[in-house]
C-alpha cells in the first residue's frame, strides 16, 4: 500500500481498504483568488490542503482534492471580482459540487467526512451543499454518517491570535491576505510568498452597508485587506499547529463518540 494521505495517489483497491478500514475523509474547500501582489493565487487551496493532510497524517486519514474555485469574492473578505485572477463559482454551483462529492462519499461507505474550508466566502454554500447532500441521501438513512465542517481559522487559539496581534486581532474578514494567511504560506510555500512586492495600502476601511455595483475605491489597490507587515514563517508555524491540533481533537471526540454510540 502507498503511503500517502491523498485520495488520488492512491490505486482503487487501496481506496477501498482503506476505507473500510475507517479511514475519515477530508475535502479541502478553497478558491483561486487574489491575495495581494505578494501571494499566489492559491493560497486558499494550499493552506486548508496542508492543514488537512497533517490532521489526515494523525489520525489515518484520506485527503481528497481540494475544490479549487470557490464562492464568489466578495470586497470585504476577498476584495472582490475586479482582480485579475479571481476565479468565481456561484453559491448554488458551489453548494451542489459539495453535495455531490458527499454523495459519492456515502455511496463508496465513506461515514466519516470532514470539509477543511478555506475561503471565507465558501461558508454558507458549504452548508447548503451539505444540508442538501443530506436531503439526496435520506435524513434516516444517514444516521450513520458524520459530516464535520470547519474554516480553519476557527482552530487558531485565543492566546496565539494575542500572540501575534498585541496591539489588537483586526478580524478574519481583513486578514485576507494579510499576517495570518501570509505567515502560514511563508511557513508552508515560501517560494509563493515575495514580502518585497506587498504594498501597505491598508486597512481597507469599508461602509457599514452593502452598494452593488461595489465601489471599487473601498479595496486597496494591493487587494490586501489590513497588513502584512509582521508576517513570518515561525508565526505561520504557530497557526499551523493549532489548526492541526484542533481538528485532530474534534475527529477524536466526535467520531469516538458516535463510534461509542
Amino acid at each position: 500500500m502507498v503511503d500517502t494521505v491523498f485520495f488520488a495517489e492512491l490505486t482503487w483497491p487501496e481506496v477501498e481498504a482503506r476505507i473500510a478500514a475507517g479511514a475519515p475523509v477530508f475535502l479541502p474547500l478553497g478558491a483561486t483568488e487574489q491575495h495581494g501582489r505578494h501571494m499566489a493565487l492559491n493560497v486558499d487551496v494550499v493552506l486548508p490542503t496542508s492543514i488537512s493532510a497533517r490532521a489526515a497524517a494523525r489520525t489515518g486519514g484520506l485527503v481528497l482534492p481540494a475544490l479549487a474555485y470557490g464562492n464568489r469574492s466578495q470586497p470585504k473578505t476577498g476584495g472582490g471580482p475586479q482582480f485579475p485572477g479571481t476565479l468565481n463559482l456561484s453559491a448554488h454551483t458551489f453548494s451542489l459540487i459539495v453535495r455531490d462529492v458527499i454523495c459519492e462519499l456515502y455511496r463508496q461507505n465513506v461515514r466519516k467526512i470532514v470539509t477543511v474550508n478555506g475561503h471565507y466566502e465558501n461558508i454558507g454554500p458549504t452548508i447548503e451543499g451539505i444540508e442538501l447532500a443530506l436531503d439526496a441521501i435520506g435524513r434516516d438513512r444517514a444516521r450513520d454518517l458524520v459530516i464535520l465542517r470547519v474554516d480553519h481559522w476557527e482552530m487558531v487559539r485565543p492566546e496565539t491570535l494575542a500572540r501575534i496581534f498585541p496591539d489588537g486581532y483586526p478580524g478574519i474578514e481583513l486578514e485576507h491576505a494579510s499576517v495570518l494567511e501570509t505567515s502560514m504560506m511563508m511557513a508552508l510555500r515560501p517560494k509563493l510568498v515575495d514580502l518585497s512586492r506587498a504594498s501597505h495600502d491598508g486597512p481597507a476601511r469599508f461602509l457599514p452597508y452593502d452598494r452593488y455595483p461595489k465601489p471599487s475605491e473601498e479595496v486597496p489597490p494591493s487587494g490586501v485587506l489590513s497588513l502584512t507587515e509582521g508576517s513570518s514563517a515561525e508565526k505561520g508555524e504557530w497557526l499551523l499547529a493549532d489548526c492541526e491540533a484542533g481538528i485532530v481533537e474534534m475527529i477524536e471526540r466526535e467520531f469516538r463518540e458516535r463510534v461509542a454510540q
